[in-house]
């Protein structure tokens, strides 16, 4: 029964970068606000520089509102890592002949996204990779209706060589063929 359904965890957004991210943004967002609150009111509230020295319109006011866009920013980031936006698993189940794929999504009446295909439906596996500026390599679950489903996870391009074995373990358990896009 083990060797019949394969189950793999897809990582949402508890990953390093975005806690990076969302405390860059915190302690940005704060300093910038407070500098133009303090270029406001002539009172410095900021221990290693003094903006009291700034303007306020247009200065002050302009660091006022990119402080409190980069708190909204931070805010929204910690709302998905504390609801773990994009995590689930992709089940493979030869038992019951389907292809689950389960990710957690925004609170609502869709939160829990649940897309089954059945095996049959399924012509091959995918990789598609892209260099450049924005690069990405993923895997994807190629249906015989010309849809592509991707299988990975959003987020830093990992080795060709890992996702190749990655995909080809993949191909060789549902035992279809393994395509380029």
């Amino acid at each position: 029964m083990q060797n019949e359904i394969r189950q793999d965890q897809i990582l949402g957004s508890r990953r390093f970068s975005n806690y990076f991210w969302s405390f860059f943004l915190l302690i940005g967002g704060l300093s910038f606000l407070l500098a133009g609150i303090s270029s406001y009111f002539k009172i410095n509230l900021l221990p290693f520089a003094n903006p009291t020295d700034l303007v306020f319109i247009p200065q002050g006011l302009v660091m006022m509102f990119y402080g409190t866009l980069s708190l909204g920013f931070s805010l929204y980031i910690v709302l998905t890592i504390l609801l773990d936006v994009g995590s689930g698993y992709n089940e493979y189940n030869k038992v019951e002949n389907l292809v689950k794929i389960v990710r957690k999504g925004f609170p609502g009446r869709n939160r829990e996204i649940l897309l089954t295909y059945p095996l049959t439906n399924v012509r091959a596996i995918g990789i598609k990779i892209t260099e450049g500026l924005n690069p990405t390599r993923s895997i994807y679950l190629c249906l015989k209706d010309e849809r592509n489903i991707p299988l990975t996870p959003v987020q830093e391009p990992t080795a060709i060589s890992n996702l190749e074995e990655e995909a080809a373990d993949l191909a060789k358990f549902l035992d279809i063929k393994l395509e380029n896009l």
